[in-house]
């Protein structure tokens, strides 16, 4: 017996549809996965193998092959595991139930319960979109999936409760959509430019920046308070919009660094990597492109400590998404466009032992050194 069920992709911060088609056919047992997968969702057929088993139901010993469509579309990640496991209990008619018009995402424990998965605000608005009208997910991502306006979000804490539900046994598990108000104070940033004595001068200079999103940069001697003020800099910029916050929390969700109790990020980004970082981890990359330390910025700063450290290429390519306010990285199989509207704020010394101009410590440092 054939069963579909519809479950999504993640396209750069984009949602794509993907139908899962479970076909279970006389024959030796045997368990194939088409439809481009890659090496986790290949691994996905252990976990739904003994989720089903743990879950109370049988696992076929029969042919079984599920085809992701579109099949040139990149599959990529555990999200698909629920999807599968339905589509396999459908198909071997344990269960009979119509998920025509039902989203369903999660990753499955060995034991059947359904784990947090990235990237569920995308996913949850494109189905929104295409109208779908409710979405199956695990219960720690309700809060999250939430945000989007008009989802029906049914969440599920395992495969078994999920079963019941589709089998009429029990009500669909109620859950109350988080509100999200425009006035909704941001937190209080870890450190307030309130609270910094000193350094007026530099203080007027973050403002002005501040109040236009104009890019700085801090020339000093170690221990003036150079990172201080970088780090403070978020506490005098405006709240976020609810517009904005959704862009960042979108990219935040996808990256997988959403914490778990803050469905909806109200505080600007402030991103401070190393100079050891690479060029795809600052404008993104990877050989399916991820956002890198530029996206996670968007509407917030990254502030580059010991400025001249990073490499000459690592600053070049800085260039384009200043400008642009977006960045694109083309790989062989497409291109991913990802935002990168932040203000840049660096940080140096004068000098290699950085008191160069410093009125009580001596420069150290050979003249060569100093101007180049």
């Amino acid at each position: 017996m054939l069963a579909k069920v519809i479950s999504c992709a993640l396209v750069g911060l984009e949602g794509a549809i993907v139908e899962v088609e479970v076909d279970i056919s006389p024959g030796l047992p045997s368990f194939t996965l088409v439809g481009l997968p890659d090496a986790a969702v290949q691994e996905a057929k252990e976990r739904v193998r003994a989720a089903i088993r743990n879950s109370g139901y049988a696992f076929p010993t029969k042919r079984i092959v599920v085809n992701l469509a579109p099949a040139d579309l990149k599959k990529a990640g555990p999200a698909y595991d629920l999807p599968i496991a339905v589509g396999i209990l459908l198909s071997s008619e344990q269960l009979s139930a119509d998920v025509s018009q039902t989203l369903l995402l999660g990753e499955l424990s060995l034991d059947g319960s359904l784990r947090h998965t990235n990237g569920i605000l995308p996913m949850v608005a494109l189905a929104y979109q295409k109208g779908l009208t409710n979405v199956i997910l695990p219960d720690t991502d309700a809060k999250e999936a939430s945000l989007v306006e008009g989802a029906k979000i049914i969440p599920f804490a395992s495969l078994a409760q999920l079963a019941s539900y589709l089998r009429g046994e029990i009500p669909p598990p109620e859950y109350k959509p988080v509100e999200v108000k425009e006035d909704t104070p941001p937190d209080r940033p870890t450190v307030d430019l309130a609270y910094i004595k000193g350094q007026e001068h530099v203080k007027r200079a973050l403002e002005v920046a501040a109040a236009g999103g104009h890019n700085a940069i801090m020339c000093g001697p170690p221990g003036s308070g150079k990172t201080l003020l970088a780090r403070s800099l978020p506490s005098i910029l405006p709240p976020m919009t609810n517009e904005e916050a959704l862009e960042v929390t979108k990219i935040y969700s996808v990256s997988g660094l959403l914490p778990s109790d803050t469905p909806l990020l109200r505080q600007r980004p402030f991103r401070s990597p190393h100079y050891t970082l690479s060029n795809a981890g600052l404008v993104g990359g990877g050989h399916w492109p991820r956002p890198g330390e530029i996206s996670l910025s968007h509407r917030g700063v990254l502030f580059l400590d010991e400025l001249p450290e990073f490499g000459h290429s690592l600053l070049e390519v800085l260039r384009q998404p200043l400008e642009d306010k977006v960045v694109t990285i083309s790989r062989a199989k497409g291109s991913v466009t990802f935002p990168a509207n932040f203000m840049l704020v660096g940080a140096m010394n004068p000098c290699p032992c950085g008191y160069y101009g410093d009125p009580f410590r001596q420069c150290t440092c050979p003249p060569g050194l100093v101007s180049r």
